[in-house]
């Protein structure tokens, strides 16, 4: 290749966009390495620029790659395509379609070619539609064939990217590719005579978009997060970045490469790490890496493509957020040797805040503190930046322990870091002073227990439930109050705690909760502050008898004739065992119906029958008295009524609808007098129905007697004139006004007449026919219009519906009534079907066409 930028060419370097090729300095352009091309065109890019200027200049090489072919026995040799004929060839026709002839002029039909693939770089300029190849057949010159292309981009979407002018064959791109959207297309040329028949085969073409460097790499995340330990060696992974480039990725166009532009802070160093410029991989590339000193490292990273060429590649970039975690390299410290604490034995058992250390590494959960020299101290965990010395005995007596005097070291809960020479613990001297202060009261049995039958009278002592006072040193007084007695059943003495019942306890009531009574009460003593401590009783109250049987159910239903289902009843008791079941089940004697109708089954101890003793007992509602009895001691009975109702049923024991009615209390006659009504109001019913289509039949038979399509009642319209319609505006009406004399009419031979003129002489004068503003029936006003016509002399003979003003006498345009309708049958009356419902019947009698 040849490159002139008018300065000598000093320092201009060349490139291609392929790696299998190169450009020597002179121009000169060589293979890489051995290369296999598989189409028999190949088109590069080759770029020219010069690092000084930073221009840059861009020329598409097309190599066109010589079949080898074997005949007869030789090798044709290849031959280097020189620059003056890469045009003339580039502009060469394919002929896909070639014919052969053999030695004795038969013709031979060779196998179709394979057509090399066409490339076409993207983001090209035009001018377009921009020619690609021209395609023709030999037989063209026989006869006109018309070219065409099918497939992607001609005439299946894309639409239209590539035309083929159908009668010279010339093959056009008609808009830029783009290589991102579609890379390649593959069409089929047809070729085809003026008639649409097949000339030759379609042949496949293959066009390939050659790759622009249009696309910037673009990174996965803008912002990456990694984590290196402080302290680590060089050549420590931190993490990797990725971009990604959308052009082509086995040319220069989408390789990318990485280099770190700023790191901050940079400190110790400002170039702490490194990036693999191909993977992306970050590592440490220095050491010093201190988390007490930098805890973080934002890093600037950037990809270009074009292998990394700045001067002409496409840049990105993102943000690495580097986090350096902590490891165990510094040794916790106490910051000074000896404490002293002044607190109360409360706070102590508590805890005591505790912050005499200092931790450089981690936080306090990383340490251990111990006290040395007493059991009793100890240390809890922190919930935050703070521990607490606690003392873990029961209680700490001011009498007995005024001050102790402790050991206490820290150290890490880890070992430390490999390589670090220093201690790894450290050991203060502490001095606790005790001050006494006033403690609340407590209960030394708290939620205590007691047991007791239930219904114990009113007064009765149940318990002293007593606090004492851990100030033993202090004279105060201890007084008792209630707190919670949710059912205020209790009492207690506010000197000495003693508990006695304010009412009776009952079991069975809802404040008890598996059989156990709960009260809360108050001990306070008058020290300064006050203090207070609460205790719990709990009464378990015992079961007595004293509380009935229940029948169950209340209610129930059985057949009126014995042996077809009968009733299960139980029994509940409020008490608990053995002051339930198993019960008795029994009838009273009294009234004797009762035992004369009923009987009682025993089926086990819960559970016995109620069923008829006699054959047949009336439908109705019966009020059964039964006897229940529980086991207690002593035993006790509760006489329950159980309401039965009695009623007829089916064959599988089930109630009829008449039977519940009867059941519930209504007899025969009621349920007679209820059906009755029932037919009535239906024969009601259907009368009316009745009634209301003969009123619509009737209806029926005094509609009008014209067709409703000629109803006019409800249509009248008004016009300003009575001239013809749009179609005889441009007839003389003048002929039509009344003519200047009468002679012609005077002189007509007597007798003879126009029955469609009014008559010539004196006009009798009749009364002014009556009109009926609202007729009951619309035939007497029909027949009363006829008879009034028919009586006036005036009227014409044919017309006895309307009466129309009087327009003269006489026509110098003469009659009109020779006119007929042609009979040729040409005369078109459809448009009559466009004038509206007014002109149906005449459009049907006129517009229907010629019958069969």
């Amino acid at each position: 290749v040849k490159f002139n930028n008018c300065a000598g060419n000093k320092g201009v370097r060349y490139e291609t966009n392929s790696l299998d090729f190169k450009v020597r300095a002179d121009g000169t352009m060589y293979a890489a390495h051995q290369v296999q091309v598989p189409s028999k065109q190949l088109i590069l890019m080759v770029t020219a620029w010069d690092p000084q200027t930073l221009g840059r200049w861009e020329a598409i090489v097309r190599f066109l790659v010589a079949e080898k072919l074997q005949h007869n026995g030789h090798k044709p040799k290849g031959r280097k395509t020189v620059p003056g004929e890469l045009a003339q060839q580039q502009s060469d026709t394919l002929l896909p379609w070639r014919q052969h002839h053999s030695a004795n002029g038969l013709r031979r039909q060779k196998r179709d070619w394979v057509i090399p693939p066409i490339n076409v770089p993207e983001n090209s300029r035009g001018p377009f539609p921009q020619q690609l190849v021209r395609i023709r057949s030999d037989k063209d010159k026989e006869i006109h064939i018309r070219y065409s292309i099918t497939g992607v981009g001609a005439d299946q979407p894309p639409m239209e990217v590539f035309s083929i002018d159908p009668v010279s064959g010339r093959m056009y791109v008609t808009r830029p590719m783009d290589r991102e959207e579609r890379a390649s297309y593959h069409l089929r040329a047809h070729a085809v005579d003026m008639n649409g028949n097949k000339v030759e085969n379609p042949i496949d073409l293959y066009i390939y978009v050659i790759d622009m460097n249009d696309n910037r790499p673009e990174f996965i995340n803008q912002v990456y997060n990694g984590s290196v330990d402080e302290g680590s060696k060089p050549g420590t992974y931190v993490m990797t970045v990725t971009a990604n480039d959308a052009d082509d990725s086995t040319t220069a166009n989408g390789m990318v490469r990485y280099r770190i532009v700023t790191q901050t802070p940079q400190s110790p160093s400002q170039n702490m790490f490194t990036i693999n410029s191909e993977t992306g991989d970050i590592v440490t590339v220095a050491a010093g890496l201190d988390r007490e000193k930098v805890q973080q490292y934002l890093v600037i990273v950037q990809a270009t493509d074009m292998e990394g060429n700045l001067n002409y590649g496409l840049s990105n970039t993102a943000t690495a957020i580097i986090t350096v975690t902590d490891v165990n390299d510094n040794p916790p410290e106490f910051t000074t040797s000896t404490v002293s604490i002044n607190t109360s034995a409360h706070l102590l058992r508590n805890g005591v805040a505790w912050q005499q250390k200092v931790v450089r590494d981690g936080t306090p959960r990383a340490t251990r503190t111990r006290v040395l020299t007493h059991s009793h101290f100890g240390f809890s965990r922190p919930r935050g930046p703070r521990e607490k010395m606690q003392h873990f005995a029961a209680a700490v007596d001011y009498e007995m322990n005024r001050a102790f005097m402790l050991t206490v070291m820290v150290s890490n809960q880890a070992p430390l870091a490999s390589g670090i020479q220093m201690s790894f613990q450290s050991t203060a001297g502490v001095t606790i002073s005790v001050t006494d202060v006033n403690e609340a009261p407590y209960f030394p049995t708290n939620h205590k227990l007691i047991r007791l039958e239930e219904g114990v009278p009113t007064g009765t002592v149940l318990t002293t439930f007593s606090a004492v006072d851990p100030d033993r040193f202090m004279q105060q007084a201890v007084r008792y109050s209630k707190l919670s007695d949710p059912a205020n059943w209790l009492n207690i003495n506010a000197t000495n705690g003693q508990i006695t019942t304010a009412a009776v306890l009952d079991r069975e009531s809802d404040y008890i909760k598996n059989n156990v009574y709960e009260a809360t009460f108050l001990a306070a003593d008058n020290g300064i502050p006050p203090a207070s401590g609460t205790g719990t009783l709990q009464i378990y109250l015992i079961d007595i008898n004293d509380n009935a049987p229940e029948l169950l159910p209340k209610e129930a239903q059985i057949c009126e004739k014995p042996n077809l289902n009968v009733i299960n009843i139980t029994a509940a008791d409020a008490d608990i065992d053995p002051n339930v079941g198993p019960f008795v089940f029994e009838l009273p004697s009294v009234p004797s119906a009762v035992r004369k109708n009923w009987t009682i089954t025993r089926l086990n101890g819960d559970y016995a029958q109620l069923s008829l003793r006699i054959m047949y007992l009336e439908a109705g509602v019966y009020d059964v008295p039964i006897i229940v009895t529980d086991s207690g001691n002593p035993p006790l009975y509760n006489t329950c009524i159980i309401k039965v109702k009695v009623c007829p049923c089916d064959e599988n024991g089930d109630c009829t609808t008449v039977g519940a009615v009867a059941a519930a209390g209504l007899g025969t006659g009621a349920i007679i007098a209820i059906l009755i009504c029932i037919i009535i109001l239906l024969t009601m019913v259907l009368l009316f129905v009745v009634w209301m289509k003969r009123r619509e039949k009737e209806r029926h038979t005094k509609q009008l007697l014209i067709d409703p399509e000629d109803d006019v009642r409800d249509n009248i319209l008004k016009y300003d004139e009575e001239g013809g319609g749009e179609e005889d505006q441009d007839y003389d009406l003048s002929q039509l006004q009344q003519p200047e004399t009468m002679d012609h009419v005077l002189n007509k031979t007597p007798g003879v007449r126009r029955v469609d003129e009014r008559p010539i002489g004196a006009e009798p004068q009749y009364p002014i026919r009556p009109v009926i503003p609202h007729p009951g029936d619309i035939g007497d006003f029909i027949n009363e219009g006829l008879r009034a016509a028919d009586n006036d002399p005036t009227a014409p003979p044919y017309d006895s519906l309307l009466v129309f003003d009087y327009e003269g006498s006489g026509s110098t345009a003469g009659s009109v009534s020779s006119l007929n309708s042609s009979s040729s049958g040409d005369q078109n009356y459809d448009y009559l079907n466009d004038w509206g419902p007014r002109f149906k019947k005449l459009a049907d009698m006129y517009g229907g066409g010629e019958e069969d």
